[in-house]
């Protein structure tokens, strides 16, 4: 069914490989496609409860296919640029959490998938960057919003500006990425946060990452009435009767599929 990427589902995590590792992985518009196509699938699917996103190869995603880029027009470039925010938006609003095994280089494009995802697990090897400048534009699919978002805007216009590549650690260190692992250890790491995640009530799990998304950069008080909407939906689920029945009984809870 696809072409540019493999996609399994396992123990109710589904897997979604980037496979173009002859071109580092690079986002083209069939890439691009094949993605929202596939996590349009996963937002309906509800075996799916968590999605691992990864590369083919040495590289997570190494860029935008330049090669195609350089001959698209201006009108070519904006619908390119639109096609990549409908996936990075869409993976944002579904509700399933969504964990970006950063297996390599993951520059421009591929820093921005990463960052449209919920986390982001390292490998020692990875490389971030937005290198955009370099070729005469800007990031185009979400980061110049996203990147600022995660690390503040001092260091979000200084990387973007710079086009610094930086490694793994300091990507951790300056907030990009939640954790660096050894190679080795990248996906049984990215399957363990997944497998506990999908063990808390799927409700609630849903319910937060949506609260979270869009109250962010509302102001407190809009946010709070934000929160206080939201949390009726779970308080009033079955979930929460044995979450709290559990908790009492010091059991384990029995979470309902969601």
């Amino acid at each position: 069914m696809y072409e540019t990427i493999k996609y399994e589902v396992e123990n109710n995590i589904g897997y979604v490989t980037i496979n173009r590792p002859k071109a580092m992985n690079a986002l083209n518009t069939q890439v691009l496609d094949e993605l929202h196509t596939v996590f349009t699938e996963i937002e309906s699917d509800d075996n799916v409860k968590a999605v691992i996103v990864t590369g083919e190869g040495k590289a997570f995603v190494a860029g935008a296919d330049i090669a195609q880029m350089k001959e698209l027009t201006a009108v070519e470039g904006r619908a390119m640029m639109t096609k990549g925010h409908n996936v990075m938006n869409l993976m944002e609003s579904i509700e399933k959490p969504i964990i970006a095994a950063v297996n390599g280089f993951a520059l421009g494009g591929g820093c921005e998938l990463a960052m449209a995802c919920d986390f982001r697990i390292a490998s020692e090897k990875a490389k971030f960057g937005q290198p955009e400048v370099n070729l005469g534009i800007i990031p185009g699919f979400g980061g110049t919003q996203r990147l600022p978002r995660l690390v503040g805007k001092g260091m979000g216009k200084y990387l973007i500006m710079t086009a610094d590549m930086i490694d793994a650690q300091e990507a951790a260190r300056i907030g990009l990425v939640e954790k660096v692992v050894a190679p080795e250890e990248l996906m049984d790491t990215c399957k363990a946060l997944a497998e506990k995640i999908m063990s808390k009530a799927p409700l609630a799990i849903a319910t937060a990452k949506t609260v979270i998304n869009n109250g962010y950069n509302l102001d407190m008080k809009t946010a709070s009435a934000l929160e206080i909407e939201a949390f009726t939906g779970p308080f009033s689920s079955e979930d929460k009767i044995e979450g709290m029945s559990a908790f009492l009984e010091k059991r384990d809870a029995n979470f309902q599929k969601k």
